[in-house]
């Protein structure tokens, strides 16, 4: 698997991103809060992660909900996945949202979301006047069925 080095910067050796299993393609960030925050049910929250980081031109972060929480207490990522660009030099903090029906508690240190590094291709959109015909055309929106 490769590796690419990405500097951060931490208050506390707690707040370092980890991987948690062998093969794992997300690194869990943790909330960095000194006391508990509620999300009420419909509701969303920004938490802060501690983590500053130098992304390295080319590449991007993604922040992404964790399944565990998403099953258990129907908590994600709001704008997932969210992109943290390599140009972004402040603190890394995860807009939660709860799709459950109970209060959701972030507890100091929790394992809030995933940070997974992913390479940018940049594209160079081109104005004209027709695109190529496909079998699907227009079609969108569950048009090959639900």
């Amino acid at each position: 698997m490769q590796e690419i080095e990405v500097p951060i910067v931490i208050n506390e050796e707690e707040s370092l991103p980890q991987y948690c299993s062998e093969f794992a393609a997300g690194a869990d960030a943790k909330a960095n809060i000194t006391e508990n925050m509620i999300i009420e049910p419909g509701a969303s929250a920004l938490i802060p992660t501690g983590v500053f980081m130098e992304i390295p031109e080319g590449y991007e972060v993604q922040v992404r909900p964790r399944s565990g929480l998403a099953l258990k207490s129907q908590i994600t990522v709001l704008n997932t996945p969210g992109t943290i660009d390599s140009d972004y030099r402040g603190e890394v903090k995860v807009i939660l949202m709860n799709h459950g029906k109970n209060p959701f508690v972030v507890t100091p240190k929790m394992r809030i979301a995933q940070l997974v590094l992913a390479s940018v291709v940049r594209a160079r959109f081109i104005r004209q006047g027709t695109l190529a015909a496909t079998s699907r055309g227009e079609g969108g929106f569950g048009h090959t069925g639900v």
